[in-house]
């Protein structure tokens, strides 16, 4: 399957892999997990994750929803997103879903949520464009 390579293309990433990112697809539900570690707490203090690091996992789930939701040729790539942090997000296991608003022939509208503990209370949400290329269908025999 196509999306299978292409979503393991992205989790297999020096940068994505770097995290421990993972996926886990129930029926037509991608739910994101970014496992809490140690080296990737932000403020000491409170403790809290790096913004950093829930931003960029926040673009993972983003494009791992639409390599899911569809056949795509390559991956998706951000043309821009804008990230709300609504609550620090304590050392524990960071979860997201993402909702693909409008996927077109160029351009996808995603946006993610991000929760610990109560999904009811969001740490962080993610609304973004993204430049994606639909696989072609038919003319090449497979």
């Amino acid at each position: 399957m196509a999306e299978t390579s292409l979503l393991q293309t992205l989790l297999d990433a020096p940068y994505v892999s770097r995290f421990g990112i993972e996926m886990h697809l129930s029926g037509d539900e991608l739910t994101g997990v970014l496992p809490f570690r140690d080296d990737i707490v932000g403020n000491p203090l409170i403790p809290a994750l790096h913004g950093g690091a829930v931003g960029a996992f926040l673009e993972v789930v983003a494009a791992a929803s639409l390599i899911t939701s569809q056949e795509l040729s390559r991956l998706p790539k951000p043309i821009n997103v804008a990230i709300d942090y609504l609550r620090p997000a304590r050392a524990h296991d960071v979860f997201a879903r993402a909702q693909v608003a409008r996927s077109g022939r160029r351009v996808a509208n995603v946006r993610v949520e991000a929760w610990q503990g109560r999904r009811g209370k969001p740490v962080a949400t993610l609304h973004g464009h993204f430049l994606i290329a639909p696989a072609l269908r038919g003319g090449s025999g497979e």
